[in-house]
């Protein structure tokens, strides 16, 4: 068993479930129980969350009466709500767990430190990054290649309701074909919609892989970190 240091990007509507809005704690209860597998076989996990459940920032200004800048805060508090709830979810299911916030917000996580990040991912506790980046106009795909590079992960997974990579919507198209790999110059000349093209543009210059797969799969990440590149896709 070799020791990997992955990122797992979840999104926020990834936590609403069938309601479409707000979490559901049946899909909490999933994602701490495959977050948990993985680090019983020795991993060390960092979770970035989107927080599209409760907000958008685009949405949010898209008819100018909220300003951009200010719905992107609002994102970014709607990703600390999310990363509460992914605690509380990792600590019932008996995990170690510290949420890191680029918002400064003492009384509820710490302060995102690198060093402080890397250190508590070597004392075996998943570290969940709340805020995005602290800035607004970069989405939280960006905040986690941003993160996976900082605290020098060794792979990203996209989690996702798919399989993995298509050249079209499946939902939309049935002939859509499924990419295996492809380069992170092909997901930006082809707009092939894997992360937005700030965060894979991040991730080409930092060489860091992206791994898309199917987080309602039970089971599937850890077979995922373990290898097995049938039930994913992969930017590189």
């Amino acid at each position: 068993m070799i020791k990997k240091r992955v990122l797992v990007k979840f999104s926020g509507e990834a936590l609403a479930g069938k309601n479409g809005y707000g979490i559901d704690t049946k899909i909490l209860h999933f994602i701490s129980s495959e977050i948990k597998s993985l680090v019983e076989n020795g991993n060390e996990v960092a979770i970035v969350i989107g927080g599209g459940n409760i907000i958008r920032g685009v949405s949010a200004a898209a008819d100018g009466i909220i300003k951009r800048t200010s719905g992107d805060y609002m994102g970014m508090l709607a990703t600390a709500i999310n990363g509460i709830a992914i605690q509380e979810a990792l600590e019932y299911a008996g995990l170690q767990t510290r949420l890191l916030s680029a918002i400064t917000m003492q009384e509820i996580g710490e302060p995102f430190i690198v060093r402080r990040a890397k250190r508590h991912l070597e004392k075996g506790r998943v570290v969940v990054f709340a805020g995005g980046t602290g800035n607004p106009y970069f989405t939280t795909d960006t905040a986690a290649t941003l993160r996976a590079s900082e605290i020098e992960a060794e792979v990203i997974i996209k989690a996702t309701k798919v399989d993995g990579i298509y050249d079209k919507d499946p939902n939309k198209y049935d002939n859509a074909i499924r990419l295996d790999t492809i380069s992170y110059e092909q997901a930006l000349t082809e707009h092939i919609k894997v992360m937005d093209d700030t965060s894979i543009a991040l991730a080409r210059d930092t060489k860091m892989p992206i791994i898309v797969c199917n987080m309602f799969e039970k089971g599937n990440l850890l077979k995922i970190v373990n290898g097995d590149r049938d039930l994913c896709s992969i930017v590189k």
